[in-house]
């Protein structure tokens, strides 16, 4: 079987990085909120470059791996709108200004890029050590829809979870916003601001996401 070379990878995630701070730097420059017409064209921009993966995947790997690159792509875009509704839950909970969401939301998925990879990379092992891990996979998905279906929710209170409770913990925090910054300098010491706080709670919600998509990624 046909192997990737690990410099392919390499490139890819540096392209992707790059792209990353390339968008962040941009919006910076702009001074102003992301309207709706811009976030609808830069939404589409990065539909645009997955897609030439994808066929950059078909050239090099054939038109089965480039099936399976595009069915996970669809299945991992689906599962993401729900994302979309507890980003704006967190937004509005640590009331962060319109000007600071581009920035803790960039920043959240270089965290969740990172936090995935080796989510990734873990399932990969166990998978290839013990076949029967994709059944427990397959188990987990099925409580998730069950609980998804017929368990009500209750609502979210991020100012209670034990993500505020440990930040609260470790590190000082200001109750103040002081522009686009994740720390301030406040009374002679270095604080985190809330918009730092919101990137951490979006970093953890997105991994507790990933509990879900990452089986039914490799269940393809």
């Amino acid at each position: 079987m046909a192997t990737t070379s690990i410099w392919f990878w390499l490139a890819f995630n540096a392209g992707v990085f790059v792209a990353l701070i390339i968008d962040l730097v941009q919006f910076k420059h702009r001074g102003r909120e992301l309207s709706m017409r811009a976030a609808a064209q830069r939404t589409g921009i990065w539909i645009v470059l997955s897609l030439l993966f994808n066929l950059v995947v078909w050239k090099i790997r054939g038109p089965d791996k480039a099936l399976e690159f595009l069915t996970g792509y669809v299945i991992e875009y689906s599962l993401s709108v729900d994302n979309i509704f507890v980003f704006i839950l967190i937004f509005a909970y640590f009331r962060v200004p319109p000007m600071a969401q581009h920035r803790a939301l960039v920043w959240g998925i270089v965290g969740a890029l990172v936090m995935r990879g080796v989510m990734i990379w873990l399932g990969i092992e166990l998978v290839n050590r013990f076949d029967f891990i994709l059944y427990i996979f397959g188990a987990f998905l099925l409580v998730s829809a069950w609980r998804m279906f017929f368990v009500k929710q209750e609502p979210v209170d991020f100012g209670k979870s034990w993500v505020m409770r440990c930040c609260l913990r470790i590190f000082p925090i200001t109750q103040d916003f002081h522009g686009e910054h994740f720390k301030a300098w406040v009374n002679n010491r270095w604080v985190l601001t809330p918009l730092a706080v919101a990137l951490i709670v979006i970093d953890v919600m997105d991994l507790v996401f990933a509990v879900d998509s990452i089986p039914a990624v490799f269940a393809i």
